[in-house]
């Protein structure tokens, strides 16, 4: 018997890092998973790595209209578990910020987590347990991520918020806190090769416990807060940093 067997879960940006690690995780302990992504080759392969009869939606979570057509599919089931990790950013220092830069992060990270909860909330079962991608971002005050820092921050609040609204249904909602993690995003963040690897380092040495963190690593710490192991956790912030934030 898997942790989820039954369960339907829903994981927004599991094309990759993350959100791929952990949609394979709830996969393999049980879940009949839905994964969007926003690109179709992408999004295929993602499915099937996936298996276990996973389905894959192509959209944006920016986009409410495909947010409707995400939920449409699990209507029949309900969702069990709800991992809103969607999002992204990029390094812009306060002077260098455009009205496009603060529209995309803020689209994808804030008005997408926001968006993607609406619209779950008609389908959520009772009991559900809601997990919201932050970032440590969101409290160290790093150069140049401070568009990217705020609408990770907005998560924060959001989970603390949706928690107290949402507490008479039975429905949990956390906080996941990844610290530098190796995936796909973390590469994007550079210019090239060189500045990924000199990037990797400094996140390296920053890192108390010694490395960057591995998708899967995080992928334990969300199928924990979506399982009845945590069942006496809502509103909380679960840090996955290495003891990046903590030490």
């Amino acid at each position: 018997m898997g942790t989820f067997d039954g369960k339907v879960a829903v994981v927004t940006g599991g094309t990759s890092g993350i959100g791929l690690a952990t949609a394979r995780r709830l996969a393999d302990d049980g879940a009949r998973v839905y994964v969007m992504g926003r690109r179709e080759a992408e999004l295929k392969q993602a499915v099937d790595e996936i298996g276990h009869g996973a389905v894959g939606v192509r959209g944006d979570v920016a986009d409410l209209a495909d947010l409707d057509r995400l939920f449409a599919a699990v209507e029949e089931h309900g969702v069990d578990v709800l991992f809103a990790n969607a999002g992204g950013g990029e390094f812009t220092r306060l002077e260098d910020v455009t009205e496009k830069h603060f529209d995309q992060t803020f689209d994808a990270n804030v008005k997408g987590t926001l968006f993607t909860v609406q619209k779950a909330l008609p389908h959520l079962n009772e009991g559900a347990s809601v997990i919201l991608t932050g970032s440590t971002a969101a409290g160290s005050g790093a150069e140049a991520f401070g568009v990217y820092a705020a609408s990770k921050a907005a998560i924060r609040s959001f989970a603390r918020t949706w928690a107290n609204e949402l507490k008479g249904r039975g429905v949990r909602v956390n906080a996941i806190v990844p610290g530098p993690i190796a995936t796909p995003g973390i590469d994007g963040l550079a210019a090239d090769e060189a500045g990924a690897a000199q990037l990797k380092g400094y996140l390296t040495e920053s890192v108390p416990i010694g490395r960057m963190g591995r998708p899967e690593e995080v992928a334990g710490a969300v199928a924990f807060l979506a399982s009845d192991q945590s069942s006496f956790i809502t509103g909380s912030e679960l840090y996955v940093d290495g003891g990046l934030n903590q030490i």
